[in-house]
């Protein structure tokens, strides 16, 4: 992991061969991969690209997904794309990448890996995407998603439900009742907060998700009762 420094050009040739593009502006690698901690950084940090990558991730995967099941109906599409978009997929993109030995950040971000920072690797990677769209267009960026994301498309859990939806409907049918979200505490600065949510489900034992969103938070309690409750299959864990 490099701290708030311009990426030496040996680091940037090797970034750029596992991207698969050389980019004629570097200033944009170089801000797609400094977090907002590094605030010292001339080049400013990834929010920005972070908007733009979501929404031209959302479109390719769309595309591909539309192309490769042609009788999916548009609720197993949408199952389909919120999994592949998720901060789950990014960040293991980014592993895979190994992203993390070039994010610059600030000295109160120590560590890049295992699930806490799951999110600043997850983020990473979408302002990646935005960086390639903005320096060779959208062909670019889509064969960057193709790259990685194609294979990760035909995966089974890869039409797994959204967790909350899933944790309702299955409350209703065992319990007759609704799931209760309470949040138990919020934490941590405000490029980098930690949301502390509790889901209770009458007749169960209740569960905690800690995440960088209240959303996400609310989700990862979720799965944590359907893989519990043998609703859904465990997923591998990091560490």
């Amino acid at each position: 992991m490099t701290k708030a420094q311009t990426l030496s050009q040996a680091d940037r040739a090797r970034l750029e061969a596992a991207i698969g593009h050389e980019f004629a502006e570097k200033e944009r690698l170089d801000r797609a991969l400094t977090h907002a901690s590094a605030r010292t950084h001339k080049t400013g940090n990834y929010e920005r690209l972070e908007f733009l990558g979501d929404r031209v991730l959302g479109l390719c995967i769309a595309e591909l997904l539309f192309k490769t099941f042609g009788a999916a109906t548009e609720g197993e599409l949408s199952v389909r794309l919120n999994q592949l978009v998720s901060a789950e997929t990014c960040a293991e993109v980014a592993d895979e990448m190994e992203l993390h030995l070039y994010i610059r950040t600030g000295a109160d971000v120590k560590k890049l890996t295992g699930k806490r920072m799951l999110n600043v690797r997850a983020d990473v990677v979408e302002s990646l995407i935005a960086a390639l769209y903005l320096d060779g267009g959208l062909e670019v960026a889509r064969a960057f998603i193709l790259r990685f994301w194609e294979r990760r498309a035909i995966r089974p859990e890869g039409a797994r439900r959204d967790a909350k939806t899933e944790l309702q409907e299955w409350a209703h049918a065992k319990f007759g009742v609704t799931p209760v979200y309470r949040v138990d505490d919020r934490s941590g600065p405000d490029h980098d907060p930690r949301f502390t949510v509790t889901v209770e489900v009458k007749g169960t034992t209740p569960e905690t998700g800690i995440e960088r969103s209240k959303r996400a938070a609310e989700q990862m309690a979720a799965t944590r009762i359907l893989e519990r409750e043998g609703v859904w299959q465990p997923q591998p864990t990091e560490t």
